[in-house]
C-alpha cells in the first residue's frame, strides 16, 4: 500500500513507520497518491498564532474572544480539551477553565499571516478557494507532472514549510470532492493529514452522523432527526422526491450527499458575498451602553476583515434576536461603498435606534454587503456630516499606527463598554 513519511516526505511501501527517518507520522492508503482535491485547515489558528507570538503561552490554555459577555472566538487544544468550544458564551468557557489565558481577537494581525500561508499554497495550484483566514479548498489535478510529485507529498510539504517557516501547523483532508475532504481533515487534527477514497467512501459514510454535512447546523439537525434521520444510513433509505418534498433544495443535496456526490467545482474566483460578525449574551439585555458598545466592535471587526481583503460594501445590515428568539433583521443602502468602521458603525447605530425599543435582545450582529474592490470607497463627503471625513482621517491614522503597534494600542471609549 502507498505510504508517505510526513516529516522527511519520503515514499514507500505500507509500513508503521518511515524506513529513511523512522518517523510513526506516516500516512498510508491505496489511493494516496491519485486523489486530488484537498481542504487544508489551520490549527486552533487565531490561538497558535498568540502562542507562536508569546512562547510563555505555549502550555497554557488560550481563549480567543470577548469579555464575559461575549463568545469565543477560537480555543486552543488544552482549552478544547477542558470543553471550550467555538461560539460557546465565554461565561461558560471560563467556568469550564477558569485559569485561561483569554485574548481580544487581533483581526488584521491574523489576516497578516493568512496571507503567509496563502503564499505558500500559490506555489502548489492557482485552484485555490479559501472560506476563512484559516482553511481553503486545493484542486491538485494536473499538478503532479509541474511538481515531479503526487499531489499528497506536496501537501504534506505545504505543512511541513508552514511549520517550519511560518510556525503555524495545519491539517489536511484529501479526497475525491470537496465533501469528503472537508470531512477528512477534521478526522486527524491536529496536525493531520486524513485520506477518503472512492472505493471506501459509501462505507465511510454509511454509520456517520448527519451532522457531519457541513452547513447542517442544530435547527435542520432536529429537523432531520424528527424526519428519523440521523445517519448516512437513514438517509439512503429515502427517495430523491421525498427528500425534495420535505426539505426543499436542501433535499436534493442530501440525498447526493448520502452517496458521497460532489460535484461542486473548487473555485478560485468565487466572490465573498458578505462579511459580518456577531455576539450573543450571557443575559438579555436593553441596556443603551452595552448594546452600543457591542455595536461598535462588531462594526470595527467588519471594517478589519474589509480591509484586510481590500473589499467595501454598500449595504449595512442589523441582526437582532430577541429574548424569545425571534430573529429582527434591518438594512440600508448607502448608495456608494464602504470600509470604514465609523461609517458601518454609524449606520449600524440609526438601524438599532428604530428597533431598540422590541428588546431585550439576546444576540446583535453587523454585516456588509454587495461587496467590491476598496478602490473607491468612502470618497463621497457628506453634506449633512461635516466631521465624517475627518472621523475617516482619524480612522486611516489609527489604523497605521495598529498596523505597526497592535490592535490594541488604540482603543475608543465606547469599544471598553
Amino acid at each position: 500500500m502507498p505510504a508517505l513519511c510526513r516529516d522527511c516526505l519520503t515514499r514507500f511501501d505500507d509500513g508503521r513507520r518511515c524506513p529513511s527517518c523512522r518517523s510513526p507520522r506516516v500516512t498510508s492508503h491505496p489511493e494516496l497518491f491519485d486523489l486530488t482535491i484537498a481542504h487544508m485547515d489551520c490549527d486552533a489558528f487565531y490561538a497558535s498564532v498568540e502562542k507562536r507570538d508569546n512562547p510563555e503561552l505555549a502550555d497554557k490554555p488560550v481563549i480567543i474572544g470577548g469579555g464575559k459577555r461575549g463568545v469565543v472566538s477560537t480555543a486552543c487544544y488544552v482549552a478544547r480539551i477542558r470543553g471550550v468550544r467555538s461560539a460557546m458564551p465565554m461565561f461558560q468557557a471560563l467556568k469550564l477553565c477558569p485559569d485561561a489565558v483569554v485574548i481580544p481577537p487581533r483581526g488584521r494581525h491574523y489576516a497578516a499571516v493568512s496571507k503567509q500561508i496563502r503564499a505558500l499554497m500559490d506555489e502548489l495550484t492557482p485552484s485555490i478557494e479559501p472560506l476563512s483566514l484559516d482553511e481553503a479548498f486545493l484542486d491538485m489535478t494536473g499538478t503532479a507532472k509541474l511538481h515531479g510529485a503526487p499531489p499528497a507529498v506536496m501537501l504534506a510539504r505545504l505543512l511541513k514549510r508552514m511549520q517550519d517557516e511560518i510556525g503555524l501547523s495545519g491539517s489536511i483532508g484529501l479526497s475525491h470532492n470537496k465533501f469528503l475532504a472537508k470531512i477528512a481533515s477534521d478526522l486527524d487534527k491536529p496536525r493531520g493529514f486524513s485520506v477518503i477514497g472512492k472505493a471506501e467512501t459509501a462505507t465511510f459514510l454509511h454509520d456517520k452522523p448527519v451532522g457531519l454535512i457541513w452547513g447542517v447546523g442544530g435547527v435542520s439537525q432536529a429537523a432531520l432527526e424528527k424526519a428519523g434521520i440521523r445517519t448516512f444510513a437513514d438517509l439512503l433509505r429515502w427517495e430523491k422526491a421525498d427528500l425534495v418534498a420535505r426539505f426543499g433544495g436542501m433535499g436534493d443535496r442530501l440525498w447526493h450527499l448520502a452517496r458521497g456526490q460532489d460535484k461542486r467545482r473548487v473555485s478560485a474566483h468565487a466572490p465573498i458575498k458578505s462579511i459580518s460578525n456577531e455576539t450573543t449574551f450571557f443575559e438579555d439585555t436593553t441596556d443603551p451602553d452595552i448594546l452600543d458598545g457591542h455595536l461598535w466592535r462588531l462594526s470595527e471587526k467588519v471594517s478589519d476583515r474589509a480591509k484586510a481583503r481590500d473589499l467595501a460594501g454598500r449595504v449595512v445590515t442589523l441582526k437582532l434576536k430577541r429574548a424569545d428568539f425571534r430573529a429582527l433583521s434591518r438594512q440600508t443602502n448607502l448608495g456608494d461603498t464602504t470600509q470604514s468602521a465609523d461609517r458601518i458603525y454609524r449606520t449600524a447605530r440609526g438601524l438599532f435606534d428604530t428597533v431598540a425599543g422590541e428588546g431585550p435582545f439576546r444576540l446583535v450582529g453587523v454585516g456588509l454587503s454587495h461587496l467590491g474592490p476598496a478602490d473607491n470607497a468612502d470618497l463621497t463627503n457628506d453634506l449633512l456630516d461635516p466631521q465624517a471625513a475627518r472621523r475617516r482621517a482619524a480612522e486611516r491614522a489609527t489604523d497605521t499606527i495598529r498596523a505597526r503597534f497592535g490592535d490594541k494600542v488604540i482603543l475608543k471609549g465606547r469599544s471598553i463598554r
